[in-house]
């Protein structure tokens, strides 16, 4: 019988760096609620078919706010004078505390805060929280009466809005957040202190239960570099041009000293990889499956990983380069390269991302594993050996019945025990037969090209406040020493990574390009303040506004165009 089709799914969890130092607290608490909500979720799926086998990514930015919010809730929880204690993050820090805002400006915020949440599969579904939401969009066309408003309602909808983010294999076996659930209102102090317990608990065990799954073999953990920087573009910002000639770029041709910046990324970012999980990593998802030659070199010089993946039309574009024919459902290596490249199966990938979420679960697993099943019986004439299937871990859950319990039971039930199909890890296909690539043409995971993070208008104004930032630094860092000096050197990490010029453009909603421009204006600043000087005025004016409307709130995108 010939070998199995290896299916490779590599879920990427992925957050940028939210805390503001200066400050003091974090600006977004989308680290903590995917935490509870989707991190979780994922660990117990796995742990409840042991058969199945994945990659897991997890940005080093990410692994490093996990610990310091399953820190603070731990500390909290711990003392037994709570009064004067703080967690930095507002949403959670309401949460816990007894008294909360009486001022009609922070309760209203606290108010839209809590209805960030997905209408449909969230709010809808629990008719205690779509109340009390109703009842929000009331007070926004009276804000004269949140003066009025007792108490109980905002610890009512404190309550309901983190339920709602719970996970659902949380939701199902949690008899403390069943029993919650039931009470439907008038939630107490005593109430929210078993809330805030629970994800306390679960906040401090995302990273054991990983590393626990990764030990017996289950799952393979790669990394990424440290602050998620798209990699190419800081080698040499004219890669951007590879795959798409007139783009249109920055006014300035090299980003400085590129190499040293990504050597260290790539250094740093393994040795937070290896504090969280203690051991090497044998692969890498370049941030946003940003690959070039160039990237290929430097991670071969500066790390010992043996795999990258990357996205469908890399392959593509390569290939025309070439005037070859191929598919990505073969691994590949450049001619002077050793390490192993990947490419993701956009059609599968964006099945799922995309698809799926509004077909029954049962359909939507049968459908994938048709579509497996029909590369697997093709494979003795068009040689196809790994079918990679890459996409976002933590935000593609949002849209799916139920957080995608169900299909990811399925998922893994069927395809862990399959006639012709193997899940694997790209560790585990190290053995399998490479083809030989001439050239790879510089791109992301998106389109093949890098126009998600350069060439607009904004994005580029966005590359060029860097750009001055980073002169700055270049003029100064040698005047610090120390713990400053390294305080520096990670901000400067912070506005290198590619989160900020995702958002920017037309594209995506206004309220969350406004959120990341004002976020990425606040890390430049902090830079500044760091290295002793006065930030420029343009530092405090916004830049980029949105007025887009695309699939997912803009928080996915497909890597094909339509």
């Amino acid at each position: 019988m010939p070998d199995k089709l290896k299916v490779v799914f590599c879920w990427h969890m992925h957050q940028p760096n939210y805390y503001d130092a200066v400050k003091g607290q974090y600006q977004l608490p989308w680290t903590y609620l995917h935490a509870i909500k989707d991190y979780i979720d994922m660990a117990v799926h796995l742990e409840q078919h042991p058969k199945a086998k994945v990659v897991v990514n997890f940005a080093p930015t990410l692994l490093e706010q996990l610990d310091d919010y399953a820190s603070q809730a731990g500390n909290y929880l711990n003392k037994s004078n709570r009064k004067n204690l703080k967690i930095t993050d507002p949403l959670l820090n309401a949460l816990a505390t007894e008294e909360l805002p009486r001022e009609p400006e922070a309760r209203i915020e606290l108010i839209e805060n809590c209805l960030r949440a997905n209408q449909e599969r969230i709010i809808n579904r629990f008719e205690p929280y779509l109340r009390l939401t109703r009842m929000a969009e009331w007070l926004k066309e009276k804000p004269e009466l949140i003066t009025y408003l007792d108490q109980q309602y905002l610890i009512d909808i404190l309550v309901w809005y983190h339920l709602g983010w719970m996970g659902e294999t949380v939701r199902r076996t949690d008899e403390r957040i069943i029993a919650l659930i039931e009470k439907e209102h008038q939630y107490n102090q005593a109430d929210r202190l078993q809330l805030f317990t629970v994800i306390s608990e679960i906040l401090s065990s995302i990273i054991p239960r990983y590393k626990a799954l990764a030990d017996r073999g289950q799952v393979e953990l790669s990394f990424t570099p440290y602050a998620h920087p798209i990699i190419p573009l800081l080698l040499e910002v004219n890669s951007a041009r590879e795959a798409v000639p007139d783009i249109p770029l920055p006014n300035f041709s090299h980003y400085p000293d590129g190499k040293k910046r990504i050597t260290w990324h790539i250094k740093q970012g393994i040795k937070v990889f290896k504090k969280y999980f203690d051991r090497e990593p044998v692969g890498c998802w370049p941030s946003e499956g940003g690959v070039s030659e160039a990237t290929l070199h430097a991670l071969q010089a500066d790390s010992d990983v043996r795999w990258v993946a990357t996205g469908e039309n890399v392959l593509r574009n390569s290939l025309i380069k070439a005037g070859d024919e191929g598919h990505p459902h073969h691994p590949y290596k450049l001619v002077d390269n050793d390490i192993m490249c990947f490419f993701r199966d956009d059609g599968l990938s964006d099945n799922i991302g995309f698809q799926y979420s509004n077909w029954h679960s049962d359909d939507a697993v049968n459908n994938l594993a048709h579509h497996l099943e029909n590369i697997a019986h093709a494979a003795a004439e068009t040689g196809a050996s790994v079918v990679p299937i890459v996409l976002d871990g933590e935000n593609a859950w949002e849209s799916y019945h139920e957080n995608g319990y169900y299909f990811l039971d399925r998922l893994y039930e069927k395809l862990s025990d399959n006639d012709y199909v193997e899940m694997a890890t790209f560790a585990d296909c190290l053995e399998v037969k490479t083809q030989e690539l001439p050239h790879l043409v510089a791109g992301s995971w998106v389109f093949g090209t890098f126009s998600t993070w350069i060439g607009d208008k904004d994005k580029n104004r966005a590359w060029e406040m860097l750009y001055d930032a980073k002169q700055m630094f270049d003029q100064h860092i040698g005047e610090l020493k120390g713990k400053q000096k390294m305080i520096a050197e990670r901000q400067l990490a912070v506005c290198e990574g590619s989160d900020w010029c995702w958002w920017f453009g037309d594209y995506n909603p206004s309220s969350s390009v406004g959120t990341f421009d004002l976020l990425y204006r606040q890390h430049l600043s902090n830079l500044y303040q760091y290295l002793g000087q006065t930030p420029p005025d343009y530092l405090t004016e916004s830049f980029s506004y949105g007025g887009g409307d695309p699939a997912a709130a803009g928080t996915m995108r497909p890597g094909q165009e339509n």
